[in-house]
């Protein structure tokens, strides 16, 4: 089944739904119908999926809701008014200061029917926003969200260019961000460069250490295992380290007449 991949926000997560027949594209803003009621959400992309396979938390099997129609001018006013979103982000912002709470209001997002604001911050921990919430209702009068998002979804809002010198990855047409660890640096050899040259604007792992970590898996996995015994030139080694760039091994040996150790780069 050919389905749209819709995005509420730039720093929400992405949602499944039926365009039907209409000739909706990449990028269009569109209306769909939500357990919250009807929203304003755009096209991010398109995808083939098995509906059986659609993962629990999301859409449940057999249930993707249909895009109800596409947006016109007035509804993207509606949800994007620079006006309203100033206006908002001002109000929110000196509540912060007032009660002096450790978190930055990062976006403000209106809802398409006009019920329900929520405002997008990062924090370094947990943050007590009772007091907030209470004032910014009074203030509003419309259900109000406060939602804790990371500092990669700030820097995808944001946008920039990374060291490579294109856009962000994030920003340009990675919608949902994955897990990027420091094993696949290490996997990569990229971890003796120093943890300023592996990470993005937003001061975590680049996400693109996630994207040649598969085929670096599969090439190792045709290496034998560090702490691996091999002989080299007579001598009994062992394996300390892979260059699975070269497909060879690093084997530390004894050197000549006990005079310390040598490594030997073997081919494999």
């Amino acid at each position: 089944m050919r389905v749209a991949i819709i995005q509420f926000s730039p720093w929400d997560k992405t949602y499944h739904f039926d365009p039907r027949d209409l000739a909706v594209k990449t990028g269009d803003k569109v209306i769909v119908k939500t357990d919250l009621g009807q929203e304003l959400g755009e096209v991010v992309s398109f995808e083939e999926i098995d509906i059986e396979k659609i993962p629990s938390g999301q859409d449940a099997p057999r249930e993707i809701k249909p895009i109800t129609r596409k947006a016109n001018e007035g509804d993207i006013e509606q949800v994007y008014s620079a006006k309203k979103r100033d206006e908002a982000m001002e109000v929110c912002k000196e509540l912060i200061k007032k009660y002096n709470l450790p978190m930055k209001l990062v976006d403000v997002r209106f809802s398409y029917e006009g019920s329900r604001i929520t405002f997008a911050f990062i924090a370094d921990s947990r943050v007590d926003f009772r007091e907030l919430v209470k004032d910014l209702t009074r203030r509003f009068n419309y259900v109000i969200r406060l939602q804790q998002i990371g500092i990669r979804d700030e820097a995808k809002m944001m946008g920039d260019y990374g060291h490579c010198g294109q856009k962000l990855c994030c920003g340009n047409f990675l919608h949902n961000l994955e897990s990027i660890t420091s094993d696949m640096a290490d996997l990569q050899g990229c971890n003796s460069r120093g943890s300023e040259r592996i990470s993005g604007i937003c001061g975590r792992l680049m996400c693109c250490l996630a994207y040649e970590a598969p085929g670096y898996k599969e090439m190792a996995a045709k290496l034998p295992p560090i702490g691996t015994e091999m002989k080299v030139g007579g001598k009994k080694g062992i394996i300390i380290s892979h260059c699975i760039m070269k497909s060879s091994v690093n084997v530390k040996v004894p050197g000549d007449k006990g005079e310390g150790n040598s490594i030997v780069e073997v081919k494999i």
